[in-house]
């Protein structure tokens, strides 16, 4: 059993610490895996633990015994040869194997533990405090001040009822407040339903204000705690935004519209937490709600008064935002082209808008942008898995206009810029277009593993493109010699006889036997590997 030297105690340290904001304990599918990774570790299943520079490798006895590797520095870049696509039970087990060296596991996992047992302490209690303000309040009726009053102040006896609240315990909070204020809403469905959005408005700028007034606006914070919550409340108003347009809408509506117009105008305010969220709020109530010309006229005018310049970017977004309503693009193109590479995700609502409208013609120069962009952006954001999930949205909205207006070019751009992220999106383009050629090169150039390549390409590629196999077949045969295990020597042979098919079709026979040649005195002291080459009858026995 591997023992961790002790000047690396605090590299898997820091890993301990990075598993407690990957896995989140008040989310049950979280729960459970940290649940089965620790009766595995207890079970003493993790034999052969070897720790390398910064990894771990090691066997856990499962049902069947899966082999797994943990970068210690970064526990997300790892595997195991379970189907599991994410972090699994094994990697947990392996890493707790491992960490047992340096520290306690037991006092990571009550740690990991205790936000959720608080947040379960405190949702209960916010439960009864909704109770009870239910009981005493009524229904209720037809008064805007009257809803806003009432939000503002079950959010402050239920989420601040007992003293500053730590950011582990505001979602479940947050739920309760929620139902709270959803029983009280108005019986009436075209009421209830306004209502709820204003809900959803009120609750997003009370929450804002939370996160800023108790520090819990640092972005991991936020990501862990409060985005979720903010993602639900815009979920909902789209929600009920539709329902009310399948519905006419009465006259009285228009004053509680207005109010709640005012009332938006605080998701574009610079410099508050939300991101992404509040300033998709404020296009969605935009767009489907606030439809009246004057109001989205004085709207564009109140963001153009700032001045050029003294706009924060959210407000710039939302300027933006009403010349697309009012089908002003090239202005808004143009300022959005003005604005930092960082600021391209935007662009998405406004693209996925187009789409469901099919107004291609409307959506064109902004994919020609985004097209443009990724290469940069991708570089802006870094992060190998946040950039995989970019590039895959990015590519459907690319995908889905390329398609309808036939330009298969603009497709392949996008992918090309997208690279690495897009590799297997676009290997199966220049696979699917019959460029082999091209489709080789991408191999090569950015590596692959054998058995990656399926069977049918390997046969469609015999027929119609065999000298593309060459490359490949060189590479591969070199990582499996490489490898220097029995298993590895007999795949690694018959690949040559697969290589040698290849050179004999296309009538290069004295090229494969100068390679082959050169490959015996290379490999003269792998005398295994030789006798995998007889076994094969690549090697002549006198």
């Amino acid at each position: 059993m591997a023992v961790i030297p002790d000047n690396q105690a605090p590299i898997f340290k820091e890993a301990a610490a990075k598993l407690n904001s990957i896995l989140k304990s008040e989310v049950e599918e979280d729960a459970r895996l940290v649940q089965k990774g620790l009766m595995l570790y207890r079970q003493g299943t993790v034999h052969h633990l070897k720790y390398m520079v910064k990894s771990i490798w090691a066997t856990v006895q499962d049902v069947t015994p899966v082999r797994v590797y943990i970068n210690v520095s970064d526990p997300e870049e790892s595997s195991c040869t379970c189907p599991a696509n994410s972090f699994c039970r094994h990697r947990l087990a392996a890493f707790f194997q491992a960490y047992s060296d340096v520290a306690s596991v037991s006092d990571w996992v009550e740690a990991w533990r205790k936000p959720a047992k608080e947040q379960l302490n405190a949702e209960k209690w916010g439960l009864q405090r909704a109770k009870d303000l239910v009981k005493r309040d009524s229904r209720s009726g037809h008064d805007y001040d009257s809803w806003a009053a009432s939000f503002r102040e079950s959010f402050e006896e239920i989420i601040k009822g007992q003293g500053e609240p730590r950011a582990y315990v505001v979602p479940g909070l947050f739920r309760s407040y929620i139902r709270r204020v959803e029983v009280s809403a108005p019986l009436e469905a075209v009421w209830k339903n306004l209502y709820l959005i204003a809900v959803s408005v009120h609750s997003f700028n009370l929450l804002t204000d939370l996160a800023i007034d108790q520090g819990h606006d640092e972005e991991a914070t936020m990501d862990r705690y409060y985005r979720p919550l903010f993602e639900d409340l815009f979920h909902d108003a789209e929600e009920y935004i539709e329902r009310l347009a399948y519905g006419t809408m009465p006259f009285s509506f228009d004053t509680f519209l207005e109010r709640l117009k005012d009332d938006v105008v605080r998701l574009t305010e610079p410099d508050a937490s939300g991101g992404y969220d509040r300033i998709d709020l404020y296009r969605l109530l935009w767009e489907k709600l606030f439809k009246n010309t004057g109001w989205r006229e004085a709207e564009l005018a109140r963001l153009e008064a700032f001045g050029e310049g003294k706009r924060d970017q959210v407000e710039e977004i939302a300027l933006i935002h009403q010349l697309v309503l009012a089908k002003q693009d090239g202005d808004a193109l143009k300022r959005l082209t003005a604005l930092p590479v960082s600021a391209l995700p935007y662009m998405f609502y406004w693209l996925d808008g187009f789409r469901v409208q099919r107004e291609w013609n409307r959506m064109g120069p902004f994919i020609e942008y985004l097209v443009q962009q990724l290469r940069n952006y991708l570089k802006h954001l870094g992060e190998y898995y946040t950039c995989k999930k970019f590039t895959r949205y990015a590519l459907k909205l690319v995908g889905a206009y390329t398609r309808e207006i036939g330009r298969g070019e603009l497709y392949d751009r996008g992918l090309a810029q997208a690279m690495p992220y897009s590799f297997y999106e676009y290997e199966d383009s220049l696979f699917e277009k019959g460029q082999y050629e091209q489709w080789g090169e991408l191999q090569s150039y950015f590596g692959f593993e054998y058995n990656s390549i399926s069977n049918d390409r390997l046969k469609e590629l015999q027929k119609a493109a065999p000298e593309v196999l060459i490359p490949l077949y060189h590479q591969m045969v070199g990582d499996l010699i490489d490898m220097k295990n029995r298993s590895s020597y007999k795949q690694a042979a018959r690949l040559l006889k697969k290589l040698r098919t290849v050179y004999k079709k296309l009538k290069r026979v004295p090229e494969w036997e100068e390679f082959f040649a050169k490959l015996l005195v290379k490999t003269k002291r792998l005398r295994a590997f030789h006798e995998e080459l007889t076994r094969s009858k690549l090697i002549e026995v006198e």
